[in-house]
């Protein structure tokens, strides 16, 4: 997956600037989890393993042994300068790396064998990616934990706690981390106070859990976390998600949320509303993928049906809504609504002397150049084979045949190329104008279209490369080029 912060902290070519980045970071985000240790080794939460797992994803290049090998150094160094571990920690940050490296490598080959753009959102597969990181890593920090005088007895408490801390922060963190990006501020949605309605929703769930309590109020935000995932994108679902769970945790921890009316020991308790939490908040993001998926099925299918596929213009339905729609003609009452038909002269020589691709070719070169011609003044479209449609608005009948001989001159001048040959090509022109009275500019089109058939045979049969339309006498033509 590419860095898509919006500025690159590391790159390939800068591997002393890559060094000292993955060393500052490792080292940040260490004191930051060191300063939420509930006791010795444990943390509320350790978003370093997260943290990196992301890095090195987002950075393919740097999954070297060069760059894990920093990591850990800098793990061992800010041990040996704040703890009394000794060979302890080179164990317990060997575990922090078992995290990183299976995690990263495991996403990293799930991106390469199912070529996906945006693996991230498989938020299954980050479930389970993060399950079984955690149990391995784990289980290394729980033997590291223990000295030569510790009680075995306690090992399966501690590494359940252990293993519940990596579990809930690496799955409420990394959605977000390999998603997140900055926002592009002009291409946001107009604000409407409604937007905020589903964000609100988890506010008042989160009061109404420390207000009621007991276990089941942990799960009081998901209703409006899935309001969240219909409503909003999946990089903002995600966040909120990691802040709804995120500060469960923190009012679990400190008893602001009463799980038990007598509540035991906290680490005891932890483990339970970490795994419970983290289950919760892969819900709302399956149901922001779902989501996301559909309305992007929904866009291509809009796309395909509106937009010829091969020379991306209007098809003929995506002429008609765009019709229905008035605004891409500008049309203004008393305007003249000119309908222009062309096909391109001698087409099928082209496919029968150089081939279908380079007909091809031409029919895209061809729409591109009308496209060009016409530019934000009228709507292109193709109807089918070498048979194109434009329409736009114009004050009168003679601006619109100007426009016509305008495209139909630009094509004779052009040289489109195919391989290593130029071809030169003609097109013939029919043209049909009216004023829409009471008719709307869909019911003005079809009748026009049918004219401009009529017009365009004539084209055709008086020599090609020409453009025929009525009521435009020979003088009139003329100095209107």
């Amino acid at each position: 997956m590419s860095n898509q912060t919006g500025f690159k902290i590391f790159s390939p070519e800068k591997r002393l600037a890559n060094v000292i980045n993955i060393f500052v970071i490792t080292t940040l985000f260490y004191f930051f989890g060191a300063s939420l240790r509930l006791i010795d080794e444990l943390s509320l939460f350790w978003p370093l393993n997260a943290v990196l797992a992301a890095v090195f994803v987002r950075n393919p290049f740097l999954n070297r042994p060069i760059y894990y090998f920093i990591c850990y150094s800098a793990m061992i160094v800010y041990d040996a300068f704040t703890t009394h571990w000794g060979w302890q920690s080179a164990i317990i940050n060997l575990s922090n790396m078992i995290f990183i490296i299976l995690a990263a490598g495991l996403l990293l080959r799930y991106t390469r064998v199912q070529d996906e753009n945006n693996w991230a959102l498989n938020a299954f597969n980050l479930f389970y990616f993060c399950l079984i990181a955690s149990l391995l890593s784990s289980l290394l920090g729980s033997v590291g934990s223990f000295g030569p005088s510790s009680d075995y007895r306690k090992f399966l408490p501690l590494f359940a706690d252990w293993f519940s801390e990596q579990f809930s922060t690496g799955v409420l963190m990394m959605p977000f981390l390999l998603m997140a990006k900055w926002p592009q501020w002009d291409k946001l949605p107009a604000f409407h106070v409604s937007k905020i309605y589903p964000l609100l929703g988890v506010i008042i769930s989160i009061i109404a859990s420390v207000l009621i309590g007991g276990a089941g109020s942990l799960a009081f935000p998901l209703p409006a976390l899935i309001w969240c995932a219909i409503r909003y994108p999946v990089p903002v679902t995600a966040l909120i998600t990691l802040l709804t769970g995120g500060i469960e945790i923190v009012l679990v921890a400190n008893t602001i949320v009463m799980i038990h009316e007598n509540p035991p020991r906290v680490l005891n308790e932890m483990f339970s509303a970490r795994l419970g939490i983290a289950t919760m908040a892969i819900c709302p993001l399956i149901v922001s993928v779902s989501v996301d998926a559909i309305n992007r099925l929904i866009k291509q299918t809009s796309l395909r049906a509106d937009f010829d596929f091969l020379t991306g213009v209007h098809s003929r339905s995506g002429l008609y809504e765009a019709l229905k729609v008035k605004a891409p003609l500008k049309h203004q009452p008393n305007q003249k609504l000119c309908v222009m038909l062309l096909d391109i002269d001698y087409f099928k020589r082209i496919n029968d002397n150089y081939g279908h691709e380079c007909g091809d070719v031409v029919l895209a070169a061809f729409a591109a150049q009308l496209k060009k011609t016409v530019g934000e003044d009228g709507l292109v479209a193709r109807l089918g084979g070498e048979e194109f449609v434009v329409a736009c608005s114009t004050c009168t009948e003679e601006q619109g045949y100007a426009i016509a001989e305008k495209i139909r001159q630009s094509i004779e001048l052009t040289a489109f190329r195919y391989q290593q040959q130029s071809l030169f090509i003609t097109v013939s022109i029919g043209l049909a104008a009216t004023t829409p009275d009471k008719e709307t500019l869909l019911d003005a089109f079809n009748s026009l279209l049918a004219q401009a058939d009529k017009y365009l045979y004539l084209s055709k049969r008086n020599g090609r490369n020409q453009t025929c339309t009525a009521h435009i006498t020979q003088e009139d033509m003329a100095a209107s080029i």
